[in-house]
C-alpha cells in the first residue's frame, strides 16, 4: 500500500466512515443550521459547485432557488437548478447584494494566485447578503489534493517531478514536464491568516484533526 493511498482512506469524502466525510457532515450540519435562519424564498449562489451536491444535501426545495456558477456547463433537467458557465473572480453579472446566500466549497484555492483569490473574495463580499466558503487550510501537514505530507512546502520543481513519477492523491500521473508544473501551480492554499485578511468581516469556522486545523470557513451575514 504506498502513502497516498493510506491516505486516501482518509480523505476520500465519499466513504462515509472517512475523517474527510465525518468532518465535511459536521461543516454541512453547521451550515444547514445557518441557512435554516433565512426567510424564504431565497436564493443561493454555489460558485464553483454542482447540482448533485445540492440533490443530496436536500436543501433546494420549495422556496429555494439554487445557481451553480461553473467553468464547465452542466447538463441538468431539474427546475430548481440554473446553471451560468463563469470565473468565481467576476461575479459583474450579479448586482451588489443580489443574492441571498454564496457559497462555496474548496473552489478558492483553485482560481490563482493570490491577487486571483483577492478578486474572488471581493466579488463574493459585493454580491452576497451572506456567504459560507470553505478552503483547506495551507499549514495542515497533508497536502488534500495530492495527499502527499508537505507538499505544499516543497519546491514547484520537486513538486512536479513526483507528479511526474506517480499518481499522487486525486491527482492523476502527468509524464509531460510543462503540464505537471502547471497542475501543481494551479492550487495555492490559503493560511487562516490569508482567509480572514480576504474576508475581514468575516467569523472563521475550523475544523479540527488531532488539534490541528484542518480546513476553515470564512461566513458572514447570518
Amino acid at each position: 500500500m504506498t502513502v497516498t493511498s493510506l491516505f486516501s482512506r482518509f480523505a476520500d469524502h465519499r466513504n462515509q466512515t472517512s475523517l474527510a466525510a465525518r468532518l465535511r457532515a459536521r461543516r454541512l450540519a453547521f451550515f444547514r443550521h445557518l441557512l435554516a435562519r433565512v426567510p424564504r424564498p431565497l436564493t443561493i449562489l454555489d460558485v464553483g459547485g454542482t447540482a448533485d451536491f445540492w440533490k443530496r444535501l436536500k436543501d433546494a426545495n420549495d422556496g429555494v432557488r439554487v445557481v451553480i456558477l461553473n467553468v464547465r456547463s452542466e447538463a441538468i433537467d431539474d427546475p430548481r437548478f440554473d446553471t451560468l458557465i463563469g470565473d468565481a473572480r467576476d461575479l459583474s453579472s450579479f448586482a451588489d447584494g443580489a443574492i441571498d446566500v454564496v457559497y462555496s466549497n474548496s473552489v478558492i484555492e483553485h482560481v490563482g494566485d493570490l491577487d486571483d483569490q483577492r478578486k474572488m473574495a471581493i466579488e463574493i463580499r459585493r454580491v452576497a447578503k451572506r456567504y459560507f466558503v470553505q478552503t483547506p487550510n495551507a499549514i495542515f501537514p497533508i497536502e488534500p489534493h495530492f495527499l502527499v505530507p508537505g507538499f505544499q512546502f516543497m519546491p514547484i520543481d520537486l513538486r512536479a517531478f513526483l507528479l511526474r513519477q506517480s499518481r499522487l492523491g486525486w491527482v492523476p500521473r502527468e509524464r509531460d514536464q510543462h503540464i505537471a508544473k502547471e497542475i501543481v501551480r494551479s492550487i495555492r492554499l490559503l493560511t487562516i491568516r490569508e482567509m480572514q485578511t480576504l474576508f475581514p468581516e468575516a467569523a472563521l469556522y475550523r475544523e479540527h484533526f488531532l488539534g490541528m486545523t484542518k480546513s476553515i470557513v470564512a461566513y458572514h451575514g447570518w
